[in-house]
């Protein structure tokens, strides 16, 4: 089965990241992954679209194409997604008509250095995804609040065990919600 993970936070040790990274560890051992950059994706642009979608765009796409489930991983800024992830959509969903988003299997998780976590971002990208009718996952959640409480070490997973044991909850409940699409 391949997942792709899509992170909304670029910096190279994010507290997202480090929970994508967690949640790459927990995956079932059937799971092929991958993580799609998205630093080198322009701001959407319908006159660069027209002119010719751009390497980055094109392996975007291709790689959600070619992927059975999507894990898109946000932080919460101003308690909103980020506009990198926002953007990736953007470009992903457009033209609609060769989309490789509708009907694909989707699930959302976050991390915050504040107590509720992901919750406004969450809630965002599931309106934009549910408008270009992805199929994301309703649960179980994963918003991890007090994220910088949660790590190990600046080179380690999130140590915390409650919070691994929800992580492998919802890997494996993906795992499940994108098995019951591929019938």
């Amino acid at each position: 089965m391949r997942i792709i993970y899509l992170c909304g936070s670029l910096r190279k040790n994010s507290y997202n990241r480090k929970l994508m990274e967690t949640m790459m560890s927990e995956a079932p051992s059937h799971w092929e992954m991958a993580e799609v950059e998205l630093k080198d994706i322009p701001f959407y642009d319908a006159d660069i679209e027209s002119a010719g979608e751009p390497e980055a765009v094109k392996r975007l796409k291709a790689a959600i194409a070619d992927a059975d489930g999507v894990i898109m991983v946000t932080p919460e800024y101003n308690n909103g997604m980020p506009a990198i992830l926002k953007n990736a959509i953007d470009w992903a969903s457009s033209p609609p008509d060769s989309s490789p988003l509708p009907n694909k299997a989707v699930a959302l998780a976050g991390a915050s250095p504040q107590g509720a976590g992901t919750v406004q971002a969450q809630a965002q990208l599931r309106q934009v995804l549910g408008a270009i009718q992805t199929r994301t996952m309703p649960g179980p959640k994963i918003l991890v609040g007090q994220i910088q409480n949660r790590i190990a070490d600046e080179d380690r997973l999130i140590k915390e065990a409650s919070t691994v044991k929800r992580i492998k909850a919802f890997v494996g409940a993906f795992d499940e919600w994108v098995r019951f699409f591929q019938k």
